[in-house]
């Protein structure tokens, strides 16, 4: 079965940092993009960031960019996303979910397999 679970959420003040962690298992994700998404109240769920393999070429939303990096442990199929001075409007349930190779990265179509996602509340 697979499974992708996320942690490392939480309360934060704004300007704090705070590392999410999803241990993906069930299956080999080694030719996968493995990505976060975010979702705010009474909005759409958005793309934040991805990376394809450990080490390799990532892609960041622009609102995260200099502030969040992701980064992946290919030989335990962990991801990671290290959010630094963070802001209210970071405030989310955050989802880890991954993608074949091959797809749009930033499209949450692409994904077709998603966590059951992390709360993230930054406080002003």
């Amino acid at each position: 079965q697979v499974q992708l679970v996320e942690s490392g959420g939480g309360l934060v003040q704004a300007g704090g940092s705070l590392r999410l962690f999803c241990a993906a298992s069930g299956r080999s994700f080694s030719n996968y993009y493995m990505g976060w998404f975010r979702q705010a109240p009474g909005k759409e769920r958005e793309f934040v960031a991805t990376i394809w393999s450990s080490g390799g070429s990532t892609n960041y939303a622009d609102s995260v960019k200099g502030r969040f990096t992701i980064s992946r442990e290919s030989a335990n199929d962990t991801v990671y996303l290290q959010m630094n001075s963070l802001k209210p409007e970071d405030t989310a349930v955050y989802y880890c979910a991954a993608a074949p190779r091959g797809r749009v990265v930033v499209l949450q179509a692409s994904y077709n397999y998603w966590g059951q996602g992390t709360q993230v509340t930054v406080s002003s």
